[in-house]
């Protein structure tokens, strides 16, 4: 017999809804989503990226990112633009009103991390997030 409940992606997906739901609720009085709030702390911890790059780092497809950016870019979040290099390419970063949200989400953020984190020792977290990472790296490889 197949045990949903003991089956990884569904717990993963699981966990990872109940956190984003709940997570997108708290911050909508921002005037930011979920989604959005991915691309902004992606850009504060990784700098200017090719879309591609971004659309690697917050696992959001590239066509949807690409009108999530044009949107953020609209609300002044981020500045797009063309790459020194190569005209053809083009670039992300965060503009001042975009660090101005990440101060006034990542309290927020923190708190949630906590929660989901509530019960288990600074080491189980540490090893909680290595092994998610090793799984994420495992599923780089086409099934």
């Amino acid at each position: 017999m197949f045990d949903l409940g003991d089956y990884l992606p569904y717990l993963i997906n699981r966990a990872g809804e109940r956190l984003a739901t709940r997570f997108d609720r708290d911050i909508a009085r921002t005037g930011i989503g979920v989604q959005e709030w991915r691309v902004l702390a992606a850009l504060a911890a990784a700098g200017e990226q090719r879309l591609s790059g971004l659309a690697s780092l917050t696992s959001i497809d590239l066509s949807t990112l690409s009108r999530l950016v044009g949107r953020m870019a609209r609300d002044g979040l981020v500045a797009r633009g063309r790459a020194a290099e190569d005209r053809r390419e083009r670039r992300v970063a965060l503009t001042a009103k975009g660090r101005g949200k990440i101060r006034a989400i990542l309290p927020t953020a923190r708190r949630y991390e906590r929660l989901a984190l509530k019960g288990f020792g600074a080491g189980e977290g540490r090893q909680l997030k290595r092994l998610l990472r090793r799984v994420y790296a495992n599923l780089v490889v086409p099934i």
